[in-house]
């Protein structure tokens, strides 16, 4: 058995440890006052008990609250008070030092909770572990300064989560939709150096990469670029080796015949964007930008973004070669082709590639055979989409964040060049625990929680006002996002729906079955689980009315957050089967990775709530290998189309180096109940030899996960 130390270790469970506290605390106090040695003995044994029965390792605060009760359950109150007073004292003391612990744990890479906070961090990077030492320090001074002590107190407790708090001393925002087409149309400037509009489908490519890095490092969430805007440059390559491929028949004397110079000019234009994209791909994994890792991008594949004719079919040819080159995969060290985690890739499913007798059919067979074997792409419904954005069809900024419907002062819709905020999420299932199951009680304290909220998310809108555009060049001075002169500030871009600022939520599903004692997918709770979407959704639009910002519904993806809710939960509530007994809580507005449910039937119930989370949602089917059933992946496919918005198909990734094996990779427990991953044909459990990908928070994670998620990843059903 095993515990969270303060400085996030995790080391072996020490009962003597409690035993000399208590028995510290029961010598200061009278004779008359203490406890027998009995009494110490079952304190001990009770607090071990409860441990054990957590299934994951306790922290020390944790287990101090269990000391303190059991003390108090043997009626040595003295002794209690003793206890309580010298908890109190160290922690004044440790309140000094706290983020210099910190900062040396990770030094040291033994800090358990930072080592798998974010599964595309890899914490032993130097570069990573800069990034983390920066990031201790601001959440210390947005802690002690920036934001309200109300606020920091919710989000210790699991009430609320602040999102990215170890980036909010810098004023940066959350993630965006790059404006690549202005960036590569009119120029731009990357490292104070200009960069003209390039001349060739590669060039473009190249100066995109470097643009993405950049880009990665001026804010802290996703970003998206669209393959619609690298198309036109393939017209201009096609052009480019026309005239070469003519001037070398005239240098060589032969005759000048267009079919065949045609022919030999389209060959290296191929060539060329399988060069192009190739650079993308590997560029993209490959390039490390300042907070440790790869660029969080996601590429957009839609072939109704550019019009019928030669730019279609040339984004076609891109989508191919991208879709080819994913299908293939990259490189691992041991020089096995393995699935990377970036780029994210959306495929829009549309008129024009749904049906077999359709021009494009070809790429969506393709995107299916990429799914089966790489997680991606994931499917945007153009057919549904355009039913709720006003008949827009957009990609989403980074994993799943949207932006809102917004036209410019000459009423053109515009997405490209826009941005969000930042997050506050809310805890659905401390809403309704909190309530003990009174309904007026829980809208009271609904409202509650979303006025925390809304002070939370004003504290990053107040962040981001005045902040001058030289902080970021790249982002507001040469076209990522706008072209604001030096020195002036982004605040216009604040307002009136340009960028977004987004209310998260999570647990609708605990939330539900805690307030009505059923699954969300019970057609009698299901009208409840509706009215809390429509009541955050009401929420948001006051908001936007009163302040002239787009608050937007945004289905929060919890990754190392599901765990930290779960366990406050635990902390506050105690075990509530069905609602806190597991290690993580439920994403969004999710059906319960537990719930049986066929594919079809799931996404058809989602997409309501889909249609409620505005500002962002995905949802997703679990299936088993499907690289030999591809139709059954294109069925799934076809339905997204006819059914909902936005969503993905999990399937496994994975590879063991030690002895080969390609199948999937197991989770077990291992003798201290900590949940591990090991190989099913040789038994390896190292994970700096285990290569497995798989898809937690609309991401793909490759550098494996804390403990809840890890739980959560075990108990998911299939629904294929």
């Amino acid at each position: 058995m095993n515990i969270i130390k303060r400085s996030g270790k995790e080391d072996v469970f020490d009962s003597d440890k409690i035993k000399a506290a208590v028995e510290k605390a029961n010598e200061s106090v009278y004779r008359t006052d203490r406890m027998t040695e009995k009494q110490i003995r079952e304190i001990i044994n009770n607090v071990m008990e409860i441990c054990k029965g957590m299934n994951r390792a306790a922290n020390v605060e944790e287990i101090q609250d269990m000391v303190e009760e059991q003390i108090m359950r043997q009626g040595a109150y003295k002794v209690a008070n003793r206890y309580i007073t010298y908890r109190y004292k160290r922690a004044l003391v440790r309140k000094s030092n706290t983020t210099d612990q910190q900062i040396l744990s990770l030094i040291e890479c033994n800090n358990e909770e930072v080592k798998q906070e974010n599964s595309n961090k890899n914490p032993t990077v130097n570069s990573v572990q800069r990034d983390y030492m920066a990031g201790e320090v601001s959440k210390d001074i947005t802690k002690r300064f920036l934001l309200p002590e109300d606020i920091v107190q919710a989000h210790e407790e699991g009430i609320i989560h602040f999102h990215d708090s170890d980036y909010f001393a810098q004023h940066m925002h959350n993630c965006c939709l790059v404006n690549l087409e202005d960036m590569l149309q009119n120029g731009t400037v990357i490292s104070e150096t200009m960069i003209d509009k390039p001349h060739s489908f590669s060039t473009a490519c190249n100066i995109a990469t470097q643009a993405v890095a950049q880009i990665a490092s001026s804010q802290y969430g996703g970003q998206s670029i669209t393959l619609s805007h690298l198309a036109p440059f393939v017209q201009i390559s096609r052009e480019k080796y026309r005239r070469e491929v003519r001037e070398e028949f005239e240098a060589e004397g032969l005759e000048l015949n267009e079919g065949i110079i045609n022919d030999i000019a389209e060959k290296r234009v191929r060539r060329e964007i399988k060069q192009g994209v190739q650079m993308i791909q590997y560029q993209v994994i490959t390039l490390m930008t300042t907070n440790g890792q790869a660029p969080f991008i996601t590429v957009f594949m839609y072939l109704n973004e550019v019009p019928a004719g030669q730019t279609r079919d040339d984004l076609a040819l891109i989508i191919e070669e991208m879709l080819r080159q994913r299908i293939q995969g990259v490189k691992n060290e041991k020089g096995v082709f393995i699935t990377p985690a970036f780029p994210k890739l959306i495929y829009v499913l549309e008129e024009d590639n749904i049906e077999e007798d359709r021009p494009y059919w070809y790429l969506t067979k393709l995107a299916a055979q990429c799914t089966a074997k790489r997680l991606v792409p994931d499917y945007i419904s153009e057919k549904i989409m355009k039913e709720l954005k006003d008949g827009n069809c957009y990609t989403c900024m980074g994993c799943r964040s949207f932006l809102t419907v917004y036209k410019d002062e000459n009423d053109q819709y515009k997405f490209y060049g826009r941005f969000n905020q930042g997050v506050v999420t809310l805890n659905l299932v401390d809403v309704a625990c909190s309530s003990e199951g009174n309904m007026d009680r829980f809208w009271e304290i609904m409202d509650e929680r979303l006025e925390l909220c809304r002070r939370a998310l004003m504290c990053r809108h107040e962040r981001l006002k005045g902040t001058p555009s030289d902080v970021a060049p790249i982002l507001w001075q040469n076209g990522a996002l706008a072209r604001l002169k030096k020195g002036e500030k982004i605040d216009k871009l604040l307002y009136g729906g340009y960028s977004t600022i987004s209310l998260g939520y999570a647990g609708l599903c605990e939330c539900t079955r805690y307030m009505t004692g059923k699954s969300h997918t019970d057609p009698e709770a299901t009208p409840f689980a509706l009215q809390v979407m429509e009541y955050l959704n009401a929420a948001c639009k006051k908001w936007a009315k009163e302040t002239n910002i787009d608050f937007s519904l945004y289905g929060t993806p919890l990754e190392s957050t599901t765990y930290k809710f779960a366990k406050c939960l635990q902390k506050r509530f105690g075990i509530i089967p069905g609602v806190t007994d597991k290690n993580y809580i439920t994403n969004s507005y999710h059906v319960h990775v537990t719930e049986p449910m066929d594919a079809f039937t799931k996404l058809e119930f989602e997409a309501q709530f889909q249609r409620l989370s505005p500002g962002g949602a995905i949802s997703y089917v679990e299936v088993p290998d499907m690289k030999n059933n591809i139709e059954a992946v294109l069925a799934v496919m076809k339905h997204i189309y006819n059914h909902i918005m936005y969503a993905e198909l999990n399937t496994k990734s994975d590879y063991c180096q030690e002895c080969g094996y390609d199948g999937e990779i197991q989770i077990i427990e291992d003798e201290n109940g900590k949940l591990i991953w090991r190989c099913p044909n040789c038994g390896n459990t190292d994970q700096d030899k285990l290569n497995v990908a798989r898809r937690t928070c609309g991401y793909i994670g490759t550098q494996f996960w804390n403990q809840g998620r890890t739980q959560e990843i075990k108990e998911r059903v299939l629904h294929l």
